[in-house]
Order: structure tokens, then sequence, then C-alpha cells
């Protein structure tokens, strides 16, 4: 009898599904920087049955929710734009997050998911406070010196914090809600090795 196609699974719809809704979340009245995008991109790396499946859910979702709030904000329905000039220091992010989450693959508890999405956010705030400071629009704010990098991030403190929040808030519905669905659907498990095959890779 062959095994599950995890390609064509519960597991997989319903890890895509909390993604999917996750990343909607978007275009809901919010903070700034009080986003799930990090938590996705960890919690697709994570979890996906197929890394590369993992990393187009990650870029994939926050084009297309930066696709949305564009679009929304545009037609003036909500108040946060999707493409701005340092965009691509967001996108950036992405890579060590989504590598993060490949770390947590087969090793995933509270310790290590928290230890992974702080690290996210450490390096979403060092980057991109980084690149605003070093774009042309940074200079209408701070000098090109080292002062004028610390008082970039010193100014950006409180949105940290919002970004702190977003993460760990996402990562808990995410991480938490396919642990609760785990343990109360058995179908919606990881699938495990057959026995013959395990006993092949030992040998």
């Amino acid at each position: 009898m062959k095994g599950k196609d995890p390609m064509n699974s519960p597991r997989l719809w319903f890890l895509s599904a909390l993604a999917v809704v996750a990343a909607a979340s978007r275009i809901v009245p919010h903070p700034l920087n009080f986003s799930p995008m990090a938590a996705v991109a960890l919690f697709g790396a994570a979890t996906f049955p197929r890394r590369w499946i993992g990393v187009a859910v990650a870029f994939g979702s926050l084009l297309l929710s930066d696709l949305l709030l564009e679009l929304t904000y545009r037609a003036g329905w909500q108040p946060y734009w999707g493409f701005h000039q340092d965009q691509w220091a967001v996108y950036a992010c992405l890579v060590p997050t989504i590598l993060l989450g490949f770390a947590l693959r087969g090793r995933r508890n509270v310790g290590t998911v928290a230890a992974a999405m702080l690290a996210s956010s450490v390096v979403f705030f060092a980057v991109t406070n980084f690149a605003f400071w070093a774009s042309p629009a940074g200079a209408a704010y701070y000098p090109k010196t080292a002062q004028g990098l610390i008082l970039c991030y010193e100014a950006a403190i409180p949105f940290f914090r919002n970004s702190l929040a977003g993460d760990a808030l996402y990562a808990t519905l995410l991480f938490g809600g396919l642990a609760l669905a785990e343990a109360r659907f058995p179908g919606l498990r990881r699938s495990e090795a057959k026995p013959e095959l395990a006993t092949q890779a030992a040998a």
C-alpha cells in the first residue's frame, strides 16, 4: 500500500490555510510594524513538507499581501501602503528567517521557536533601519555618520517593540495552532517514515 502523498494531504492544506489567513490579516488595522510576515516565513520553512514550498510561501505571501495592501491603500480603504523604496530590505530579511525555519525542522518546541523568532526580529530591526538610514529618504532625518545611525536605531525602538509583539503573537498562533490541531486530529500529523525504509537507511 502506497504512503500518503505529502504534496496532496490534509496537513499541507491546513498549513497553507494557516499561512494564508495570517498573511491576509495585514489588511486589518494594526500598529506600525505589527506584522505576521516573519512568523509566516519561519512557520513555512519549519513545517511544510518540502523546503521549496516554505520558501515560496514566505516570499509569495509577502508579495501578495503587499500587493493587496497597495491596492486597498490606493482605493482609500486602509492607511497602509504596500510598496516603498526600502522594500528590498524587508524581502532580504526573509532569507535569514527562512534559514532559521529550516533549522527548526524536526526540533520544534517552545524554546527553539521563541529563540528563532527573537533572532528574526533583531535581524529585521537591524537591517531595515540601516537601509533607511543609508537611503536618500533617511538623509532628510539622520546624518550619514555613526551618530546618525545610532539616532536612527534609537528612534526605531518603539517600532521594534511592535515587531516583537507581532512576531510573538503570530508565531504563537501559527505554531501553537498547528500543535493543537496535530493533537486533536491525527491525520494532520507529520507522516513518519515506514519501518522498512528506516531499516534500509540504517543498513
